[in-house]
């Protein structure tokens, strides 16, 4: 990977570690209403589509902010007031989206499921079964809280079946973890800039079927979060309704480029499973414990179990870290103490393995002698 090697390895599920080429694409200025920055905007609208083969019955709408931002304006522009939500949840994002809900004041139910644990489909089908008013099922594709990959396909397929409508939070997973329109129906997926496409923070963005976000003119709380008005307009004028981060965007349209070049998602995949692969094993040989068996486990970020052995404080192995260059991630668990270690960002197997090495010296240092986690 060609990185700034002066700043620290984001090990963490963004914002992370980017190349030197996307880095450097931020050192200009760009006029938002410049021809050249529209045909940017235009292109990554485009490639953004083509990334999940949505182009034919999708539309790319782009919204200023984090990822959070997206997920939000897009829920509150696709569920109708008078509409009702299923969420599936098994960690913080899909517990944030219930929030959003609360936010709105629109009906919903939730079904929750331990942080290490798959949604029940069974239940996912009796429950459209017995509620007709429920008119869309909410899912995160990859939940980073513990790094779980979620079964999309089993939950598209009961969700088309039944009738209802799906959106996906696919923030950590979009462009690392294969997902098509040509195979999974959906209304929406949200993801952003600064996750497995390896761009900078400060825009997300939604590929919605196009019939249904027709029918959404008045459902949104906000006007800067109305993503009908915010397609409408982009597509009157090929511009943002109100200043766009202009840097993001070229750098997000660069780091995309870089993105195809490696082979899209198939060689995101590949790169970042190899990561993955590396890290666990050599963690496990440290005698640390993953919190979720490795079918379950998405190639994003890897959970650890907090080690038993009584010299282990975790600010000071954080803190260490830092100092040897490596940034790591808090636990976000409810089940059982932890912490996070990312594979995404522009890193790769000589990053993965000096990670591991300053793991080991940093544990060596504390009189650490195992990394296993207290029996259960």
């Amino acid at each position: 990977m060609t990185t700034n090697t002066q700043d620290p390895w984001l090990l963490t599920p963004g914002p992370l570690t980017t190349s030197l080429r996307t880095k450097q694409a931020m050192l200009h200025d760009w006029g938002s209403r410049d021809a050249n920055f529209i045909e940017t905007n235009r292109r990554m609208r485009a490639q953004l589509l083509a990334i999940a083969d949505a182009e034919e019955h999708h539309v790319c709408v782009p919204l200023q902010g984090s990822g959070t931002f997206v997920v939000e304006a897009t829920i509150a522009t696709l569920l109708p007031r008078d509409g009702k939500a299923l969420l599936l949840v098994n960690g913080a994002y899909g517990q944030r989206m219930a929030k959003m809900i609360d936010y709105l004041g629109r009906d919903y139910l939730m079904h929750e499921t331990p942080e290490d644990t798959q949604p029940d489909i069974k239940k996912l089908q009796s429950t459209l079964i017995a509620d007709p008013a429920i008119s869309h099922v909410l899912v995160v594709h990859c939940e980073t809280t513990s790094g779980i990959i979620n079964p999309l396909e089993a939950v598209a397929d009961v969700v088309a079946r039944q009738g209802r409508r799906l959106i996906i939070d696919a923030m950590s997973a979009f462009g690392a973890i294969p997902l098509s329109a040509k195979t999974l129906q959906f209304d929406a997926v949200m993801a952003s800039s600064n996750k497995c496409l390896e761009g900078v923070p400060g825009m997300g963005f939604a590929l919605i079927r196009q019939t249904a976000l027709e029918t959404c003119q008045g459902n949104a709380h906000s006007l800067s979060l109305d993503m009908y008005e915010q397609w409408v307009a982009m597509e009157k004028t090929d511009q943002w309704r109100f200043t766009p981060p202009t840097h993001v965007i070229v750098a997000f349209d660069e780091a995309i480029s870089q993105f195809i070049e490696a082979g899209g998602v198939a060689g995101r995949n590949h790169r970042y499973s190899n990561n993955r692969k590396i890290l666990v094993d050599g963690m496990r040989e440290m005698g640390f414990e993953t919190l979720l068996p490795d079918p379950l486990q998405a190639p994003i970020i890897v959970t650890f179990k907090m080690p038993a052995d009584p010299a282990f404080e975790f600010q000071s192995f954080y803190d260490q870290l830092k100092d040897k260059g490596f940034i790591i991630y808090p636990g976000k668990l409810t089940v059982a103490p932890s912490f996070r270690i990312g594979c995404i960002g522009a890193l790769g197997e000589p990053e993965m393995s000096a990670a591991l090495k300053a793991i080991r010296a940093t544990i060596d240092h504390m009189g650490v002698a195992n990394g296993a986690a207290k029996a259960a």
